[in-house]
């Protein structure tokens, strides 16, 4: 028993990846009399155990979008919200800081980051991307280890009736390497409560130590198991509870330390518990699944639900409607909290669970278009109550996500197509093109994430050319780095003889007009169409003219008409593909394009023949493209907004902007203080609450010579010019009457924008430079980053105040002291690299220097003080009249031990003093000072290096004063040493 006990107990963070092979769908009930509870009704009992028995606060669930916490991209677990009071870093005028035992259920997102179980979800009978933790915490001591245990107990066996004989628990049992002892504390509090003894298992750090991060509060946790076996042979164990009990600190240099507080921080997985209650080996097999899969059957058509896994899941029916059940749970919720499917982060991973859910829907499923919206009531329904953010948003995050799956559909046919032809091609050993995998999922219309073009290519026994991929890979991170901080492109471009035969030929300029043909959809998303060209002149990567290039082959394709944009004006190129017409399934993957005297060349690798006077459709990366208009308005505003703070005379320098972020240089006679750039961001907001519209019309260029207000810059314009307004008529900022164009921005500009300034979202300027004498530099983001910076900006203000309060409290010695100047470091080092708003960090820079500035006087005060106590204690040792003093003190401070020398020898300025201060694990830190009179022939430096390299260690300083480190475990050896050799100079 013991041993198949072992083997059970020693997966139990794999049990429910690892539960057994199904057995059909039978119930196993808890209780013959008691009815198995609804979901709704287990978490009101967990609450209101918590609210109403022992008095702990309900807070609301957080977003699952993390507010000042970078380091997550959803909120994945329930104690996420309260890191500021585990961190110390609250504010203390906050409800938070009030917080002393709070219970809630904590929407949770485990999906991309270090938690990810994105790909397991639909494998088995468990996993899912989104899901409940109940959870209580205690903060600051209020109750710990017994109370907490007890509770646990009293709620799982006496309130939902589970019984005793199912419940197995462990704890920690102890890490050698780390010092740290077994939690028999935990062990013994489960004893008295009855659990016997052969069901409290002790496991070591990597099952029952949790730790919040590589730093950071961590503790020993005990963690309560549930039997599925049921007494029948060998346990079949789950975790169901996981208590933390937050009681060290992970320092920087990986030492534990204790915590000046302690903490309690549990967690228990809804899903999970209600499985239990209702007597299920599966989570999907609860009421919180079984409306879903009951709508996805009725929806679909498919065969009912059965719960299968594994070789017996025939067609992947059932993997597919655990799949579509779940992403739709975590599709809402996400939107709900305002994560919406995008490009990049926390929306690029919504993507690929969205663009997941839509393939099993239609593939396995077989569901017909728009069925993924048809879910979100359900969801709804079953979660609306609890969180009411589902209902207030139902029809949005219906409509957004029939919108993508819509979108994501035709893309899916189109890559279909695209993969069985090349697979034709291909012989029996040939791998899979990365070059093809690559044209799949750069578009910004067809999107494939890269991992579900493999699974594809795995379903149809292809390999795909990794290595290949990988090399791809680079080349575009690299191609981003250089768009973030554009440097010398070296990419496709015509040269001057290329230039000269395309005029000589009498070719027109590209046609490049449908780049503004995009409109505003009443959804609120933005349609760009297609353009048909005709290629006119095809050239190799040496800038030859060619009538063909072949597979493979990397060139600069002439058009006669185009809807990219060519980078130009400081925005990106775009980004897309283009296909042959009547050949929609081979894409030509357009990496970006470049205008050279009127002609726009788009670099491309062919992946198959293209040939002079091909006819071609154009299709633009439409996210790629909405984030560069996004950043343009927002451009366009922040130099309205400069011009409010800095003055009408202030003047554009420069500017560079990429779907990441935007960069905008500016004519300053000074640095902008914190409050200017606090002001410029304030501006922009306001210009984004309002939602105006952004006019857009060609004009005359000469109507625009005499307009008050223009924005322009110092540059050839082209006649017609295109003019920008915000919020006015372009007609109207042009009357000579008007002195619109002072209260509005209005600028000449040839780039694309959007046609409302809410899009923007928010502007943030997280950087801000002197480039030269006179010219700044400033970096803005925008949208859902510029959120994020502000959230870390107010999490990194929490810490300076909570550090000046610390400050404020004053230091009982200096080893406290030295480490609030140590804090005060670190903090300085976050503030200085976060991205956070400019203002914001100039502010808190000041605030820490100050405080530094505090720390560091403290130290000083304290050091002369306790140096002062420690020379008195010596003199009372040594008669005043000798010439040495060669004695040991205490004390971890070697700027403590010169001042107690400097003291003794102002005191007895006759005598020559040398001190060791015996330090851990056998160092030795050294300090002396020789009497004027008996300088030169005996000096500090030498006798220092004599003591200390007797130590094997190192001395330095000057003729009168020295110091050094050593280690020694024979102190006394090392003062003879040093009196021997004083003497001998006397």
């Amino acid at each position: 028993m013991a041993a198949s006990v072992a083997a059970a107990v020693g997966g139990l963070r794999r049990a429910f990846r690892r539960s057994p092979s199904w057995r059909g769908p039978g119930r196993r009930p808890l209780s013959s009399e008691r009815a198995p509870a609804r979901a709704s009704a287990v978490r009101d009992a967990f609450l209101s155990f918590f609210r109403d028995r022992h008095g702990h606060r309900l807070v609301p669930s957080a977003s699952v979008r993390p507010r000042g916490d970078p380091s997550l991209l959803f909120v994945n677990a329930g104690m996420n919200q309260f890191k500021p009071i585990f961190l110390g870093t609250v504010d203390p005028r906050s409800e938070m800081a009030g917080f002393r035992r709070v219970a809630n259920s904590q929407k949770c997102v485990r999906a991309g980051g270090s938690h990810n179980d994105l790909e397991d979800v639909g494998r088995d009978l468990s996993h899912h991307t989104f899901f409940e933790m109940l959870g209580n915490w205690a903060f600051g001591g209020e109750y710990f280890k017994e109370e907490a245990c007890s509770m646990a107990w009293e709620l799982l066996t006496q309130v939902y009736g589970i019984p005793e004989d199912r419940l197995w628990v462990s704890y920690f049992g102890g890490d050698p390497k780390a010092g740290l002892d077994p939690d028999l504390e935990s062990r013994d509090i489960w004893l008295s409560l009855g659990v016997p003894a052969s069901r409290v298992l002790s496991f070591g750090p990597q099952e029952n130590f949790w730790e919040m991060g590589d730093t950071g509060p961590c503790g020993p946790c005990t963690e309560i198991h549930y039997d599925l076996a049921g007494g029948t042979g060998a346990p079949e164990l789950v975790e169901l509870w996981n208590l933390v009990f937050m009681q060290h600190n992970r320092e920087a240099d990986g030492s534990l330390q204790p915590l000046p507080q302690q903490h309690v921080d549990t967690g228990m997985g809804l899903e999970r518990l209600v499985a239990v209650l209702q007597g299920r080996r599966s989570t999907y097999d609860t009421d919180l699944f079984s409306p879903l899969l009951t709508a996805i059957h009725q929806g679909c058509g498919a065969p009912p639900y059965l719960g299968r896994v594994g070789a017996a899941d025939q067609g992947r029916t059932d993997m597919a409607y655990r799949v579509v059940a779940d992403h739709i749970r975590t599709l809402s919720v996400c939107i709900a909290d305002g994560v919406s499917p995008g490009m990049s982060g926390a929306p690029l991973v919504l993507r690929r669970i969205l663009r997941r859910a839509v393939r099993f829907s239609t593939e396995v499923l077989r569901a017909p278009p728009g069925f993924l919206g048809s879910l979100v009531p359900v969801v709804v329904e079953t979660l609306g109550d609890t969180y009411p953010e589902l209902q207030k948003s139902s029809t949005q995050i219906a409509s957004l996500v029939s919108e993508d799956e819509a979108a994501f559909l035709a893309s899916l046919q189109r890559g279909r197509r695209v993969i069985e032809r090349t697979l034709r091609r291909l012989g029996p050993s040939d791998v899979f093109p990365a070059d093809v995998a690559w044209s799949l999922s750069m578009s910004g219309d067809l999107g494939l994430p890269l991992d579900l073009v493999e699974l594809m290519l795995e379903e149809k026994g292809v390999q795909l050319d990794s290595a290949g991929l990988a090399r791809l890979a680079q080349e575009e991170a690299q191609h981003r780095a250089q768009q973030a901080e554009p440097a010398e492109e070296q990419g496709l471009r015509l040269n001057i003889h290329a230039l000269g035969e395309l005029q000589r030929r009498g070719l027109p300029p590209t046609d490049d007009s449908p780049k503004y043909h995009y409109c505003l959809r009443p959804s609120g998303g933005y349609e760009f169409g297609t353009c048909e060209a005709q290629v006119l002149q095809l050239y190799t990567e040496d800038g030859t003219a060619v009538a063909s290039v072949g597979e493979g082959q990397r060139c600069g394709i002439l058009l006669d008409r185009t809807n990219f944009y060519a980078e130009q004006g400081g925005q990106a190129s775009d980004r897309g593909y283009l296909v042959r017409v009547g050949q929609q399934d081979v894409l030509f993957p357009v990496a970006r394009a470049q205008v050279c005297g009127g002609f726009v060349l788009h670099e491309a690798v062919a992946p198959e023949c293209l040939k002079v006077g091909d006819a071609v459709q154009l299709h633009v990366d439409k996210s790629w493209r909405l984030g560069c208009m996004e950043k343009h308005t927002a451009i366009h505003l922040l130099n309205w907004a400069l011009r409010q703070a800095l003055g009408p005379g202030t003047e554009q320098r420069g500017s560079h902007l990429s779907p990441e972020r935007l960069r905008f240089d500016v004519a300053t006679q000074a640095p902008l203080t914190p409050e200017q750039l606090r002001a410029v961001e304030s501006t922009v907001q306001e210009a984004v609450r309002r939602d105006e519209a952004v006019y857009m019309e060609e004009v005359a260029l000469a109507l625009t010579a005499h307009v008050p207000g223009l924005r322009c810059l110092d540059e050839v314009y082209p006649d017609p010019v295109r003019v920008v307004s915000v919020g006015v008529p372009v007609a109207q900022t042009l009357d000579p009457a008007s002195q619109a164009a002072l209260r509005t921005s209005v600028e000449l500009c040839c780039g694309t924008h959007l046609l409302r300034t809410g899009a923007v979202g928010d502007l943030v300027i997280v950087g801000e430079r002197q480039l030269t004498k006179g010219t700044t530099r400033l970096l803005a983001i925008t949208g859902e980053q510029a959120q994020q910076a502000r959230e870390v900006g107010q999490s990194l203000a929490q810490e300076v105040e909570a550090a000046t309060e610390r400050l404020s409290r004053g230091s009982r010695d200096v080893v406290e002291a030295q480490q609030l100047s140590k804090d005060m470091g670190r903090l300085t080092d976050a503030v200085d690299t976060a991205v956070m708003p400019q203002w914001q960090r100039r502010e808190l820079q000041a605030t820490l220097k100050g405080l530094q500035r505090r720390a560091n006087t403290a130290i000083r005060k304290l050091e002369i003080r306790q140096a002062a106590q420690k020379a008195q204690e010596l003199l009372q040792r040594h008669p005043p009249e000798g010439s040495l003093i060669v004695d040991t003190i205490s004390t971890e401070s070697l700027s403590v031990l010169v001042k107690v020398v400097r003291q003794l020898c102002e005191q007895v300025p006759s005598s020559s003093v040398l001190l060791l201060s015996p330090q851990p694990l056998g160092h030795v830190l050294c300090a002396c000072q020789v009497a004027q009179s008996a300088t030169p022939a005996f000096t500090a430096e030498a006798w220092a290096l004599a003591v200390c390299s007797h130590m094997g260690g190192k001395a330095w300083g000057s003729r009168v004063v020295a110091q050094g480190t050593g280690s020694t475990a024979d102190l006394e050896a090392a003062l003879s040493t040093a009196r021997a050799y004083a003497l001998n100079q006397l």
